[in-house]
């Protein structure tokens, strides 16, 4: 087994379709041209154009909206194995910019390159366009939480989805997973403040459903935080239809 057999990339689209020794061969392709981000320094910028797209290799970024206020809008985070700035690329300007949550690798993916990549592996094209409408199936549902949902089950189902992505790619269980957020990231992404995120926390710590401490969510009763949240990860397709 090679490196890109084990990238986190690989291990989601695995989820989707069985993969050939040329897609997996195209895949590393796609990985060639690693470059490493410092945390905190936009990655994309709002408004950017002619710009390239990433795979994430290591680390977590948050894609976000600026208000006019300066106030932002954390719109979803990304963890190994999702692309970056995918949908900007085929846009004439980003919509929204990046930032590494922590320090990163990330392959930089030419659009180009991914266009013919697509042209001889239209079964790999398929996986990566699975994995998009995946990605816009959770944004959907980020506003419905924003909408619908108080705080404990807003909170419960965001730590829920986190942790239901992190296990497609080996980075997670019903354990538990490491999580570099900040309770200010929770309050940009889940439109709470960081004093009611930490209220929040708080209750979930003490009712016995779940503890987030020192970078790091443990599932103290899966079951009944799951029964809070009314999780149903069927929209997050973790198997699809696995096609040979």
């Amino acid at each position: 087994m090679n490196a890109i057999d084990r990238s986190p990339l690989t291990k989601k689209l695995s989820a989707f379709v069985a993969l050939s020794e040329k897609e997996l061969a195209v895949l590393q392709r796609l990985h060639q041209r690693r470059k490493a981000f410092v945390a905190g320094r936009d990655l994309v910028h709002q408004g950017q154009s002619q710009q390239a797209a990433y795979i994430l290799a290591s680390g977590w970024t948050c894609s976000y909206k600026l208000q006019p206020d300066g106030s932002r809008q954390i719109v979803d985070f990304q963890i190994p194995g999702d692309f970056l700035g995918l949908r900007s690329v085929l846009l004439h300007a980003s919509d929204h910019s990046i930032e590494p949550i922590v320090n990163i690798q990330a392959a930089e993916v030419l659009v180009d390159d991914l266009l013919d990549a697509f042209a001889q592996t239209p079964r790999l094209a398929t996986a990566i366009l699975w994995a998009l409408s995946r990605d816009e199936a959770m944004v959907v549902e980020h506003l419905v939480g924003l909408g619908r949902r108080d705080a404990n089950e807003r909170m419960a189902h965001f730590l829920l989805e986190l942790g239901a992505r992190l296990a497609l790619v080996g980075m997670g269980s019903r354990e538990g997973y490491f999580c570099p957020l900040t309770q200010y990231h929770l309050a940009d992404a889940l439109g709470l403040s960081a004093v009611h995120v930490n209220r929040v926390l708080r209750k979930l710590r003490e009712d016995g459903l779940v503890t987030f401490r020192d970078g790091r969510v443990t599932f103290d009763n899966y079951a009944r935080l799951v029964a809070l949240a009314e999780f149903d990860p069927t929209y997050l397709d973790q198997t699809g239809p696995l096609l040979k």
